[in-house]
C-alpha cells in the first residue's frame, strides 16, 4: 500500500514539475487551505524567531501549527523544488529529494487546560525519511491523506554547504526625495571557490523585508565588478524600501492581569476577549525608537509552563485616525497575519465611538504588528500611509544570492546575509 501510494506521487510530481496544475491547486507562497489551521510558524533549529535559511546537510527545520477543528486529520507533506523566483523547477521530485517522496506528520497532541481547544502538529526535517540533495528555494506543502486535500503551503530556503560571503550595507536612501523616508540595501558577493561565468545571466539575487514576500526584490542582477567581487549597489531605487516604522506591541503571554498595551481582559460567552490600547495614526510623526521583534509573534504562557499550555485569545484592536479612509482598506498586519491581507483583520468603522476596529483570534504570546492601507482594485499593500516612514527604522534585510550553473536547470542558493539599518546617513 506504501509502494502505491508513493508512486502516486511521484506521478503527481511528475505532472506538477511539467506546469500541469490542475490536480491539485496550491499556490508557491505562503498559505493556509484548510479551516481550523492557525500559528503556523516554520523556523531552523530551535531558535523560534528565526527565517526560514538552513544550510543544506546540517541545519533542521521545524513546522509547526495548530487546528482549532478538533479532529485528527491524517496529514502529510513533501516539497517543491522552485526557481530563484518562486516558479516551479525544472527538476523532477527524484532529483532533490532522498529517501520518500512524502512522509507523514505523526507528531500531534491537545492542548492543555485551554478555553479554546487545539490540536498541535508539528515535524522537523530533514529527517530518516525525507531529505533534500539539491539547495534553492523550497515548498513546505502539508496536505490530508491526498495531494488534492491542501492544507497549508510555506516557503523555506536551503543553503550551499559552503556559501558565498555577503557584505551587505544598508543606509538612507541615495535619492534625495527619499533620503529621510527610504532605506537603500546594497551589498558586495566574493565568490571566493565559486567559478561563476557570465553572471549577468546565471547569479540573482533577492532582498527580502522582514520576511514579508509582497514587497520583496527578486531578481537583481549585479551591476559592475569581475566573476570574484560582484557589486549590487545602485544609484536607480531597484534596491529601495520604504523605512516604515517601528513596529507597535501587546503582551498575550498573561490573562490574569492586564500587560503590555493590554488594557482589558474579559470571559464572555465561553471565550476569553483582550483589549489593546487604543492606537493612532501617525503618517507624519516624529520617528520613535522602539524595540520589537520586526513584526514576528513568540507563543508563550507564562502562568502555565505545560506544554501546549497556550490558549487562544479573541484580541480586539481599535485605531483612531484625523483622517478618512475614503479610498482604500485598513488591515492589521505582521506574522499574526501571515504576512497577508486577511479578511478577518480587516478594520472597520465604528460611527458610535469615532474609531476604526477589528478583532482577531490570537494564540497566547508576544506580538508586533502594523496597521497598512490597500487602495480599491489594488493589491499593493501601504505599511506607510498609516504608520508613516523614516530612514531609521531598524527593519531586517536577507539577502539570497542564486547561481544557475551553465550546464545545469535549477537555481542553486550558493549565498544568504541578514542585515540592518546603519548609522550613516
Amino acid at each position: 500500500m506504501r509502494r502505491i501510494s508513493l508512486l502516486f506521487l511521484l506521478a503527481v510530481c511528475s505532472i506538477v514539475a511539467s506546469g500541469q496544475v490542475e490536480l491539485y491547486d496550491i499556490q508557491l507562497d505562503n498559505k493556509i487551505y484548510a479551516d481550523g489551521i492557525s500559528s503556523v510558524q516554520l523556523t531552523v533549529g530551535s531558535e523560534k524567531l528565526s527565517s526560514p535559511v538552513g544550510s543544506l546537510g546540517t541545519d533542521t527545520f521545524h513546522i509547526a501549527f495548530d487546528d482549532l477543528e478538533l479532529e485528527v486529520r491524517h496529514l502529510k507533506y513533501t516539497f517543491v523544488h522552485c526557481t530563484h523566483d518562486w516558479h516551479w523547477s525544472q527538476l523532477n521530485p527524484i532529483e532533490y529529494l532522498e529517501g520518500f517522496m512524502e512522509d507523514d506528520i505523526t507528531t500531534y497532541d491537545h492542548s492543555f487546560n485551554t478555553i479554546e481547544p487545539y490540536i498541535h502538529y508539528q515535524v522537523s526535517f530533514p529527517n530518516d525519511n525525507i531529505s533534500f540533495t539539491k539547495s534553492g528555494n523550497y515548498i513546505l506543502y502539508v496536505y490530508d491523506d491526498t495531494p488534492d486535500n491542501p492544507i497549508l503551503t510555506r516557503r523555506f530556503m536551503v543553503l550551499e554547504p559552503v556559501p558565498v560571503k555577503i557584505a551587505g550595507h544598508v543606509h538612507s536612501a541615495v535619492d534625495v526625495n527619499n533620503r529621510f523616508t527610504h532605506q537603500d540595501v546594497d551589498f558586495t558577493v566574493f565568490t571566493g571557490a565559486y567559478r561563476i561565468r557570465n553572471p549577468q545571466q546565471t547569479v540573482h539575487a533577492t532582498i527580502q523585508q522582514n520576511d514579508r514576500w509582497d514587497n520583496a526584490i527578486i531578481g537583481l542582477t549585479y551591476n559592475f565588478g569581475d566573476v570574484t567581487e560582484l557589486h549590487f549597489d545602485f544609484l536607480d531605487g531597484r534596491n529601495s524600501f520604504a523605512g516604515g516604522a517601528e513596529f507597535r506591541t501587546f503582551d498575550l503571554t498573561t490573562l490574569r492581569s492586564n500587560s503590555d498595551r493590554i488594557v482589558g481582559i474579559s470571559y464572555v460567552n465561553y471565550h476569553t476577549h483582550a483589549y489593546v490600547l487604543q492606537d493612532d495614526a501617525r503618517p507624519f510623526a516624529a520617528y520613535e525608537s522602539r524595540g520589537n521583534i520586526n513584526g514576528r509573534c513568540y507563543y508563550y504562557n507564562r502562568d502555565m509552563r505545560n506544554d501546549f499550555s497556550e490558549d487562544y485569545v479573541i484580541t480586539h484592536f481599535t485605531l483612531k485616525s484625523d483622517f478618512p479612509f475614503n479610498d482604500g482598506d485598513v488591515y492589521v498586519f505582521g506574522e499574526l497575519t501571515d504576512w497577508q491581507i486577511k479578511k478577518d483583520a480587516k478594520l472597520h468603522y465604528n460611527k458610535e465611538f469615532g474609531f476604526w476596529e477589528t478583532e482577531l483570534l490570537l494564540k497566547q504570546g508576544a506580538y508586533n504588528y502594523q496597521y497598512v492601507y490597500v487602495p480599491y482594485g489594488s493589491s499593493v499593500i501601504d505599511a506607510t500611509y498609516i504608520e508613516g516612514s523614516h530612514y531609521q527604522t531598524n527593519n531586517i534585510y536577507n539577502i539570497y544570492l542564486y547561481f544557475q550553473e551553465e550546464g545545469t536547470s535549477y537555481d542553486r542558493l550558493i549565498g544568504y546575509e541578514a542585515c540592518s539599518i546603519t548609522a550613516s546617513r
